[in-house]
């Protein structure tokens, strides 16, 4: 064919200064245009070839193949696929192949951001000017009595077009590229972005370099295939003392090994994979090589066609980021690294491959967020995590409790975030109890239940004669007034720091009392949010208050006495503190050993929390009344000592002691209380010397 020239059809010349710089941010990306163009043209032979409308040669291996060439600059893309003849070259290469360029570049030669622009599929061939100086392409259609095709463009709006010399039906681009791009042409570089964009791309791919020096590897006779070039036959002599026939050998020249696995786990169905193939594809992709703690495998074609694995992977939240990866792919073709958009807020741990032909191959993040099809992705994907783990409740319990603790502050975090995920969880959610044994909430109600029917019952057995001798009137104004109280709230007690609260706890496990451990930043959320859930819930943090059955009952002939004593209790303590407002309780505690305690309660403790949150840790919480109580132990020595010796040299050290004491099992003591406390500790230890 004559050479022709011509200009590229569009109105503009800035064409490609607009695809330079704002089509595609990321400049490597051309290798995925470039080669997701050849498995397309791959793809489609392939399609003709079933139709029966082609008929591929009987060797045929489809393959994509990636030369880089140092010395030259040049970088080369070649593919068997079903080629181009110099009509389609026309249609599709010189008048670009998406409608509306014209309108294209009026509406966005005024926009600056990348966002808006890279949404519009079509411009992939030319992603090479941004690193090329000048595009060639050599082509043969699959098509009969097609002529070979060159052409060939500098980057501007000309080019040049006649008979080429290829002699294959496919496609190869050679890219001459610019002083800035050099580092392409370095294998080691290049590999690294084909591994990036292309390792799941449905064609084999491989990448050489120009006039390299073969590379050999020795294989068993047997083993060699018709394709391989064999350079020399080796035969092994046996070694003496051995047994048997000459081994025979083949060296051969090295095959080549494909950057690209064409038939990825995601793409096979789920019984059809492993355990061990599952943590393999984890560990490649990610990089990361401990053992995740399970994954879920989606495969879905209505309404909407995706596939991909998601991996919750094994965190250890003080050293590392909890932000996960997700892969975003459109037919095995990545599109990009991260994208949240496609997750719900709460699974961002996930590690995970999303396959979505569905989804545009170029694709803004601002269109993400606003396309509604995007939203019920989401929605699946919280619905198969809700599921799994609600399956995993029912047949797996033992593993389900094993990842637990690393899963739960997410689960939370659903649940708030998430009212359908919510639901799906509520009978699934498991909390660990003092002896860590996971309960369900079901579980833990019906056990604070008894726990209160057996109290009410002890007490009932105590009532005295003149209380069963009421008159009639007096009972019906009682009954009356039960039924005008609001129905008894079933109380759970929970522990927020094991160790801090390790009094309380002991107290409560010495009494058969039972709490859950809460222990995560999300838990104060999640407390008020299962009290939003169960009206008939309270949830009171274990120091919150004295629980009854860790009380002594004070028997009527002994409450004056002891009415007196506590209010002198209290008058010589805001005496000794030097604080007139202290709160002050005293009461007959069951164990002897404990002197003095502190309990916040729980309003007090969701107000200071709430203040933090609002950045008002400044501000003094007793202006909202949230200030610890000191509860003394009436059945103490050193208590008793107070109430017998008040005017003893010693009241001053042991009050402020004890009211040290309780605080220190309450919470952290401010740097000058702890200077104080210690001072003092060393004081006291000194008496027992003298």
């Amino acid at each position: 064919m004559a050479v022709k020239k011509g200009t590229l059809s569009i109105d503009s010349e800035n064409i490609f200064p607009i695809i330079k710089k704002w089509v595609y941010s990321d400049h490597d990306i051309f290798v995925r245009e470039l080669v997701s163009n050849g498995c397309d043209a791959v793809t489609k032979l392939k399609k003709l070839d079933m139709m029966g409308e082609y008929e591929l040669p009987e060797d045929y291996r489809a393959k994509i193949e990636v030369i880089v060439n140092p010395e030259e600059k040049t970088m080369k893309f070649i593919d068997n696929g079903l080629g181009m003849t110099a009509e389609e070259v026309e249609e599709y290469i010189t008048q670009i192949a998406f409608s509306g360029a014209t309108q294209f570049l009026e509406k966005y030669k005024d926009k600056t951001t990348e966002d808006d622009m890279i949404g519009h599929f079509g411009l992939g061939f030319y992603s090479a000017f941004m690193v090329a100086d000048e595009v060639q392409i050599d082509t043969l259609s699959y098509k009969e009595g097609a002529s070979a095709v060159h052409w060939a463009s500098q980057g501007g709006t000309e080019y040049e077009m006649q008979g080429g010399n290829k002699e294959t039906v496919g496609t190869e681009i050679t890219l001459f590229l610019n002083e800035d791009s050099l580092a392409f042409a370095n294998e080691y570089r290049a590999r690294e972005v084909i591994e990036k964009y292309c390792s799941f791309m449905p064609v084999e791919i491989f990448l050489s370099k120009a006039n390299a020096e073969p590379e050999y590897e020795t294989i068993d006779e047997e083993d060699v295939l018709d394709t391989d070039e064999v350079v020399e036959h080796i035969t092994e002599e046996v070694k003496e003392g051995e047994e048997g026939e000459p081994k025979k050998k083949a060296k051969i020249v090295k095959r080549p090994v494909s950057l690209s696995d064409t038939h990825p786990l995601w793409s096979k169905s789920p019984s059809e994979c492993t355990k061990e193939e599952y943590i393999d594809f984890y560990r490649k992709v990610f990089m990361d090589y401990k053992e995740p703690l399970f994954w879920i495998h989606l495969n879905m074609d209505y309404p909407f066609n995706l596939k991909g694995i998601l991996y919750f992977p094994k965190i250890n939240t003080e050293y590392e980021s909890i932000e996960g990866t997700i892969k975003l792919y459109n037919n095995q073709v990545f599109i990009a690294d991260n994208i949240k958009e496609v997750i719900p807020e709460f699974l961002m741990v996930l590690k995970g491959v999303i396959d979505c032909p569905d989804l545009p191959l170029n694709v803004s993040r601002s269109a993400l967020q606003n396309d509604g099809f995007v939203n019920k992705v989401a929605d699946y994907i919280s619905k198969k995590v809700a599921d799994k783990l609600t399956g995993m409740f029912k047949t797996d319990r033992e593993n389900y409790e094993k990842y637990w603790d690393d899963i739960s502050p997410f689960i939370k975090f659903g649940c708030l975030k998430d009212e359908k995920f919510g639901e799906k969880m509520k009978d699934s959610m498991i909390y660990k109890n003092l002896d860590h044994k996971y309960l369900t909430l079901e579980d833990i109600i019906n056990e604070s239940k008894a726990d209160a029917a057996k109290e009410d019952a002890e007490k009932a057995d105590e009532e005295t004669k003149e209380e069963e001798e009421k008159d009639v009137q007096t009972d019906a104004k009682a009954d009356a007034d039960d039924q005008d109280k609001e129905p008894e709230k079933t109380s759970v007690y929970y522990v927020t720091d094991e160790v801090q609260q390790s009094q309380y706890i002991n107290m409560f496990k010495a009494q058969g009392q039972d709490a859950i451990v809460l222990t995560h930043n999300i838990d104060s959320a999640f407390v008020t949010y299962l009290e939003q859930k169960h009206e008939d819930v309270r949830f009171l943090r274990i120091d919150a208050d004295v629980h009854e059955s860790l009380k002594d009952e004070v028997a009527e002939d002994e409450k004056e006495a002891f009415g007196k004593m506590a209010d002198s209790l209290v008058e010589i303590f805001r005496k000794e503190l030097n604080d007139d407002k202290l709160d002050v309780k005293v009461e007959k505690l069951k164990d002897d050993k404990v002197a003095s305690m502190a309990v916040l309660s729980e309003e007090s403790r969701r107000m200071e929390e709430m203040m933090k949150m609002y950045g008002m840790s400044g501000m003094d919480p007793a202006m909202f009344g949230s200030k610890a109580t000191l509860v003394l132990n009436a059945n103490h020595p050193l208590v008793k000592f107070l109430t017998e010796n008040k005017e003893s040299e010693n009241v001053t050290v042991i009050c402020k002691q004890l009211y040290d004491l309780a605080m220190l099992a309450h919470k952290p003591l401010s740097p000058e209380e702890m200077t104080a406390f210690v001072q003092r500790s060393n004081e006291i230890m000194l008496l027992l010397t003298k």
